[in-house]
């Protein structure tokens, strides 16, 4: 099958997988999600990836009823039901259950877990040879005391209007800033400034996600002696920038070439993006080896 679905142990594909209507992720966006690849055939970086999943489940009261050898076992069994040759990309999700309608957490269902494995999708050599536009996103970032941003929850209403007023705009991705009017990170990445040959990158603080992909490309700036370090970043630096780039589990490290439309530096990949996009690469291949 092209697309294989396990819903709580039970193996499908996009027609016959289902949760029932009154599964309270579906009613209520009760839920968090994960978002991996493979490299080599292999899950990247699969146990900060169940970690996360644990953390934002906690922030919700939702208690993942499979310890992580399970949840591995469960993804590899998707994984070997998908044709073809290739990586995987994996979507692994967690709800509260189907049960009665209300907000009570008293007499919960069991929770919902979801694995979707299908053909990972690389992003073609064309866009990473001249990098994405984005737009600057009229839509703020979730306040942290409306909905903590660091939930990674199956509730993306706020990221999915960022998106389409990008598309809108002939975008690839939209940056949007925080409460504070500083810039924290994009609808489906996260969001790197170089300025004078360091990688800066928003604080958690700043009402962001801590992407694991994100994390990884303090480790391989190590590797490729390249500073990278959080900073606080307004508008204003955009226009100053030498460089921009996004990361993500699907994008890797991904030049960001416009700003609106208007060019960032030359309108090319900088050297700093392109190294660590290269080093990105080979450390995570490096990493699925055994």
């Amino acid at each position: 099958m092209q697309i294989a679905i396990d819903v709580n142990g039970r193996l499908g594909d996009a027609e016959s997988a289902s949760v029932p209507v009154l599964d309270r992720g579906f009613l209520f966006g009760e839920g968090v999600y994960e978002t991996l690849r493979t490299y080599n055939q292999r899950p990247f970086l699969l146990d900060r990836h169940l970690a996360r999943l644990r953390a934002s489940a906690e922030r919700i009261a939702l208690e993942p009823p499979l310890d992580d050898p399970t949840f591995t076992a469960r993804i590899l069994a998707t994984m070997q039901a998908v044709d073809g040759p290739g990586e995987r990309s994996i979507r692994l999700l967690l709800t509260r259950g189907a049960g009665e309608l209300g907000y009570g957490l008293a007499n919960c269902p069991p929770p919902t877990v979801v694995v979707i494995v299908r053909p990972h999708a690389e992003t073609p050599a064309g866009v990473v040879a001249t990098g994405i536009g984005i737009v600057q996103s009229s839509v703020l970032r979730n306040h942290p005391q409306s909905l903590h941003p660091r939930i990674k929850s199956n509730n993306l209403l706020n990221n999915a209007l960022a998106m389409q007023e990008a598309l809108r705009a002939g975008a690839a991705e939209a940056l949007m800033c925080n409460h504070r009017g500083e810039l924290a990170e994009c609808a489906q990445s996260n969001f790197f400034l170089v300025r004078d040959g360091a990688a800066l990158t928003p604080p958690v603080e700043a009402g962001i996600l801590e992407g694991v992909t994100r994390n990884f490309v303090f480790e391989v700036g190590a590797s490729a002696g390249i500073p990278v370090r959080e900073e606080t970043l307004l508008p204003a630096d955009l226009a100053t920038a030498d460089e921009l780039f996004v990361t993500s589990t699907t994008r890797e490290v991904l030049a960001v070439t416009r700003v609106d439309r208007r060019p960032v530096g030359d309108g090319r990949p900088g050297p700093v993006t392109r190294a660590l996009s290269e080093a990105f690469r080979r450390l995570a291949r490096q990493r699925c080896t055994s």
